[in-house]
């Protein structure tokens, strides 16, 4: 009889959100990708019997139907899914999802939502489609790369939508150090996502380990894509990191996971996948412990980020 599978407990806990999260959680982003509904449904019920407790979203992962694209069948949003799939929600499960991005329903033009109204349409949908009355976190997503726009006037109106008892608790996505400091002004900071992975996004080191010194949360998105970032895990790995795949005998995608747990006790690793096989190796990478000396090679993986 084979062994049980590795839960999500073995990546150690965090406190987000006022509750104690097991570090490996579950990035829903890839979930609309299959039009087999029940298969995602699948994937997120069998993430939580693994002990995910944490999972990201937001509104705009969805994949098309409808107006946007003619004939493709129904839309389906990530939101939704996680709602069918998981709703009664458990006690200790925090939902984090993203405002900022969204789609023109008519012309399905992307667009960056800036004023308060346009924050809030974007919060009260995330209410809607999860079918919660707030949100447990929700983290302001700056569109395009970290440039020089201040976040202050997005993050206040935000934090006045956690006033009024819509959000619980606030983050930032996609953001420099400094923004962080100018958002921490107006209201807790209590994660930062930013694309990070061994060898693509390491700019953002001095940023994580900034998090780590302020307590924050360091979420990385694309630890596993890498620079190939929304086209999915690869197959091209440097040799370092199949060596030592090899010799604790699991994938070099499990290597990059472990990897990025490894960068500190604050951050928080939610690969994504559609695939119940991938979701258990996922959460197994959670268990691999690397030594200093694997984890030193793995660091100088360092490249130039595009």
């Amino acid at each position: 009889m084979p062994p049980p599978p590795v839960t999500a407990a073995a990546a150690g806990t965090w406190t987000l959100a006022g509750r104690t999260i097991h570090r490996m959680g579950f990035g829903s982003m890839h979930i609309t990708a299959s039009p087999d509904r029940d298969l995602a449904i699948t994937v997120l019920r069998r993430a939580v019997e693994l002990g995910v407790n944490h999972i990201d979203t937001a509104a705009f992962y969805f994949s098309p139907g409808g107006p946007l694209d003619v004939g493709s069948g129904p839309t389906r949003y990530a939101t939704e899914l996680i709602r069918e799939a998981l709703s009664p929600y458990p006690n200790d499960l925090v939902i984090a999802t993203k405002v900022g991005p969204g789609y023109d329903p008519v012309t399905g033009a992307f667009l960056q939502a800036k004023t308060p109204a346009a924050l809030r349409a974007q919060v009260e949908e995330n209410l809607r489609r999860l079918g919660r009355d707030h949100l447990d976190v929700v983290n302001l997503r700056i569109l395009k790369r970290p440039g020089s726009d201040s976040v202050a006037e997005r993050f206040g109106a935000l934090a006045e939508l956690r006033d009024a008892g819509l959000i619980r608790h606030l983050g930032l996505s996609n953001v420099r150090l400094d923004h962080v400091g100018e958002a921490a002004a107006i209201a807790p900071v209590a994660c930062v996502q930013n694309s990070y992975a061994l060898d693509n996004g390491r700019a953002n080191d001095a940023l994580l380990e900034a998090c780590g010194e302020r307590g924050i949360a360091f979420v990385p998105y694309f630890a596993i894509a890498g620079a190939r970032r929304e086209g999915g895990a690869g197959t091209d790995h440097d040799e370092a990191v199949r060596e030592v795949a090899r010799a604790h005998g699991v994938t070099p995608h499990q290597v990059r996971l472990a990897w990025t747990l490894h960068q500190g006790p604050h951050v928080l690793a939610i690969p994504g996948t559609g695939d119940p096989d991938h979701l258990v190796e996922n959460i197994a990478a959670g268990a691999l412990r690397l030594s200093p000396g694997e984890v030193a090679r793995l660091d100088a993986l360092v490249v130039e980020d595009a």
